[in-house]
């Protein structure tokens, strides 16, 4: 007999600058509200095993989203888009997280994001801490300045590179303990996202996401900071993320053993270990 999933999904039109945006999601659970962000040119698949943990579903509504440009959001039909350059400043990016929660008409949700939705999760609480009930960061820094970081950026829309040299590099990042199987699939995910859209979105990755001065002028009294970066990964080195909760006073700090820069994908089994004492604090603060 066939097995269905408990996930839900559709997609909302986003108006965001005078543009309408189709943006595809997917939603399992009731209760506290969680916006869950996916990395870099990758697509809200990669939260699909926290979508079906019963353990989180039952006290957490998890919302996985494409970002516009993403996955199933394809580009809007009302703009010549391949006119100019994807390019995904922190101005869209928050203005894409906070559209979907008026749309869902979201009360103070709890956000999540990885790698550039870790430093998302950085500059909402910085910008907008008033919006949100707690944030998550994944990977998250205060900058992510690696040498030669605007050449980089051009690597990834040369004619040269072939498309499986991302997915390739996003397989390095992971650990060597995490299951073979989800180390395939989370560079699987990645083999089919735009070029164009990698490269666009490191602009706000690596160039523009810079929170040294304000970092530290975040209210943890007010919006809890969680961050929690994985023991392999070179990207959002544990280093970095400990810097960054050292600037943050209050926040929580987790070093993931044995995990790399997709925790919630590469090994979700263990990445629950850490992640259910946040929710578990989350629910508490909330009751």
């Amino acid at each position: 007999m066939a097995r269905f999933s408990e996930i839900r999904g559709g997609y909302v039109y986003l108006t965001i600058d005078g543009v309408e945006y189709r943006v595809a999601y997917e939603e399992a659970g009731s209760g506290i509200p969680i916006i869950l962000q996916h990395t870099a040119s990758a697509d809200g698949r990669q939260w699909r095993h926290l979508l079906e943990d019963p353990d989180i579903t039952k006290h957490f509504r998890l919302i996985a989203h494409d970002l516009p440009y993403h996955g199933k959001s394809l580009p809007p039909v009302s703009k010549r888009w391949w006119e100019t350059e994807y390019v995904l400043t922190k101005d869209f990016f928050e203005k894409s997280i906070l559209a979907l929660g008026e749309a869902f008409a979201l009360d103070r949700p709890v956000f999540m994001g990885c790698s550039m939705g870790g430093h998302m999760a950085v500059d909402l609480a910085i910008d907008h801490p008033e919006k949100f009930s707690a944030v998550i960061g994944l990977a998250a820094g205060m900058l992510t300045r690696p040498p030669g970081h605007l050449k980089m950026i051009e690597w990834y829309g040369h004619p040269r590179m072939s498309n499986n040299w991302k997915p390739a590099l996003m397989y390095t990042m992971m650990s060597p303990s995490s299951p073979e199987s989800l180390r395939r699939e989370t560079t699987f995910v990645y083999s089919q996202g735009s070029p164009m859209v990698f490269r666009g979105d490191l602009t706000y990755h690596t160039a523009e996401h810079d929170a040294r001065e304000t970092a530290r002028t975040i209210d943890t009294a007010k919006l809890p900071v969680y961050i929690l970066g994985g023991e392999y990964d070179w990207s959002g080195t544990s280093a970095i993320c400990q810097a960054l909760a050292n600037e943050i006073k209050g926040s929580y700090y987790q070093d993931m053993k044995g995990l790399g820069h997709f925790p919630m994908c590469e090994d979700p089994a263990r990445f629950k270990e850490y992640l259910m004492p946040v929710l578990k604090e989350i629910m508490a603060r909330a009751a």
